[in-house]
């Protein structure tokens, strides 16, 4: 160490007691040259070597850091930010989550050239918001090698809940192998990273539980359709060592605090494809913002994060111990660790990776009845009602959902029994395979009512009408509030898609995967309601659905079965209308789903304090609404988060159009 980074971490930790509350953070990675501030700045984007773990890898860096610099903004400003790019090829930047105008948003062939080799590129934007922000590359792969950096936007006006000192807790996922690579491997077998399947000693257990006759149905269900129940995520621990600001699990990031305090820690997924579980064991979280936005404090012992989610929470350490923080990923091959500690050098125990999870016919919206194999071209008819016990909940339950928890006032089941749906019969909820070529037809309208839309109304798709093998444009739409049949527009059930969501169901008030029957508290969706009062209460006028599709095999990702570089044009969005977008989640995998340039209101119940988001996940099987106001002119990138999906093509393009143009 020499001297001056001597003297610097000196002063950063002798003089953290005399900083005001909103700077006391880790010296380590907000003094010096780690944190930027003011209302200009010089970026500059290079190729780095890094060490994780004591391991060196090639990385994508902003000023030779990883994360990038701390951006520390305050509410208000007039920023000017100058990027220089050093790489041999093109780079942007995106400002992940703050509200700007079109052009400043960083997203190359939609919203400016990108920044050649050796040019520099000068963002400037006003602030309108505050909160934990974050910003990284939309070039290529670029995000994944280390591209990726914290923004703090100060309020204007103070903070609601106070606290005495604070960290960023950006958590990612690193490889040593080219990304590029690893979406070569995943385009030739998609379950390439996938060590964690089930094995005949699985099979012996589960006939063990259940009996052969039923364990034996299981295996022949999930072959017939080409699905693994343990497809949890893309890209695994097997290549992957997780991070906690730039830190692998042997460097143990520590963030020290002073008994007493009330501490706030930031946390951002930067991850390019992990979802993360995130505890830390002996100490309550209180959750107090959510992607940037102030939510009504709400306590918690765990929470998932999807990529590209923030979630700010206070803790208060009373005892002179350590304390380690847990961030697993959602299919449990590794973990991010960190510690929270009186003094430096502290570690506590860390918690033994929990069993993997398995996925259940509820996650392919086949949840109860049967499940037509015929139908989808599989040649045979097999139950879809599964014992859970054998999917390693430990006990065969009742997996109806429990309406009163989303705001419904009630518990009904949500198999394929329409009269539990309010439909005041039983129908067979399939679709229409004659439309689609597979030689049967079958009803697929759902109870708006019944899902707390406020109407009943037929949502099947006619997939004749609908003309598929064509491009698409901006999905199913319709005016949700007066009883019109929908607008019919192209959907594509080409090589893309191969199942389509039988009974989709609203799950925002639903644990996790693999969260279900923890014995402490998890945050769900629900318990989100924000701090202020919703900025607009109009209902929608209109109401845009979208299906998110995939072909795993062929590792095909897309919107409504069109990836992006086969999309004719835009979403449309009307100026300063206010729309429903509803999204049905037709694969077996989550998909945190963002939207730039503004914010939406997750539909979790009928009042005025919705949760305000950028980016919500979409569970599988699920159908989920947001309300958006189209306050922002230009168009806007709307894509999954998950790096490697949104670069096969899950991807669109939003467009506000003035509405003298429309």
């Amino acid at each position: 160490m020499d001297r001056r980074q001597l003297l610097t971490r000196s002063l950063g930790l002798g003089t953290a007691a005399l900083l005001p509350a909103w700077a006391r953070s880790d010296a380590a990675d907000l003094s010096g040259e780690r944190m930027l501030n003011g209302r200009e700045f010089d970026l500059s984007v290079s190729a780095k070597k890094v060490r994780i773990d004591g391991k060196s890898g090639n990385a994508v860096l902003v000023n030779g850091q990883l994360p990038a610099p701390l951006l520390r903004w305050r509410e208000g400003d007039d920023l000017t930010l100058r990027v220089a790019n050093r790489l041999k090829v093109d780079t942007s930047i995106h400002w992940h989550g703050i509200l700007l105008p079109f052009q400043m948003d960083g997203v190359p062939g939609l919203t400016f050239p990108g920044i050649k080799p050796g040019r520099t590129f000068t963002y400037n934007f006003d602030l309108k918001q505050s909160g934990t922000y974050w910003y990284h590359s939309h070039s290529g792969l670029q995000e994944q090698a280390g591209h990726y950096g914290p923004i703090i936007v100060e309020p204007r006006d103070g903070y609601a809940e106070p606290f005495d000192r604070e960290y960023i807790v950006m958590l990612s996922d690193w490889t040593f192998e080219n990304p590029h690579r690893v979406f070569a491997k995943l385009k030739k077998m998609s379950d390439n990273y996938n060590f964690q399947q089930r094995t005949v000693g699985d099979f012996f257990r589960d006939a063990e539980r259940r009996g052969l006759d039923n364990a034996l149905e299981d295996r022949q269900m999930w072959g017939a359709m080409r699905m693994n129940p343990t497809d949890i995520a893309d890209v695994t621990g097997s290549t992957y060592t997780y991070l906690v600001n730039g830190h692998g699990p042997k460097d143990n990031w520590t963030g020290l605090f002073q008994a007493g305090e009330r501490v706030r820690l930031r946390f951002i997924n930067a991850a390019a494809m992990s979802i993360f579980n995130v505890r830390i064991p002996g100490l309550p979280m209180r959750v107090v913002a959510a992607d940037g936005l102030d939510v009504q404090s709400v306590d918690t012992d765990e929470f998932q994060i999807g990529v590209a989610e923030t979630f700010d929470v206070i803790v208060a350490p009373n005892a002179e111990r350590a304390y380690t923080i847990v961030a697993e990923s959602n299919d449990r091959s590794g973990m991010a660790r960190a510690t929270l500690a009186p003094r430096p050098g502290m570690t506590a125990a860390v918690p033994m990776l929990r069993s993997r999870p398995t996925l259940t016919m509820k996650d392919m919206a086949m949840e109860h009845g049967e499940m037509d194999h015929a139908a989808m071209g599989h040649g045979e008819t097999a139950s879809a009602d599964m014992d859970h016990a054998a999917m390693g909940h430990g006990k065969k339950a009742d997996t109806g959902m429990d309406h009163a928890a989303m705001g419904h006032g009630k518990k009904a089941d949500t198999g394929m029994d329409h009269a539990a749906m309010g439909h005041g019969k039983k129908a067979d909820s399939g679709t229409d395979h004659a439309a689609m070529g597979h030689g049967k037809k079958a009803d697929t309208g759902m109870d708006h009512a019944a899902m707390g839309h406020g109407k009943k109304a037929d949502t099947g798709m006619d997939h004749a009408v609908m003309g598929h093998g064509t491009k698409t444009n901006s999905g199913t739409a319709h005016v949700a509030a007066q009883p019109v049949e929908p607008e019919r527009q192209s959907f594509s059930t080409g090589p893309g898609v191969v199942a389509l969501a039988m009974n989709p169901v609203n799950r925002l008030g639903e644990r996790p995967l693999g969260l279900e029957n923890e014995p402490h508290r998890v945050l769900v969706y629900t318990d989100l309601r924000s701090r202020e009062p919703n900025p607009d209460t109009r209902p929608p006028g209109r109401e845009i659905e979208l299906h998110l599709t995939s072909n795993m095999e062929r590792y095909m990702w897309s919107f409504d079965g069109v990836k992006f570089s086969e999309v004719d044009g835009p979403i449309v969005f009307h100026e300063g209308e206010r729309l429903r977008l509803t999204m049905v989640n037709n694969t077996m995998m989550p998909h945190p789903i963002h939207l730039h340039g503004m914010f939406f209101d997750v539909v979790t119940a009928e009042h005025n304090h919705k949760p305000r988001k950028h980016t919500i996940v979409v569970k599988p099987g699920e159908k989920m609404s947001v309300d958006v106001t189209a306050d922002a002119l230009g168009d806007w990138a709307f894509h999954c988060h998950l790096l490697y999906h949104m670069h096969a093509g899950m991807m669109r393009v939003v467009s506000v159009r003035p509405r003298a143009t429309v």
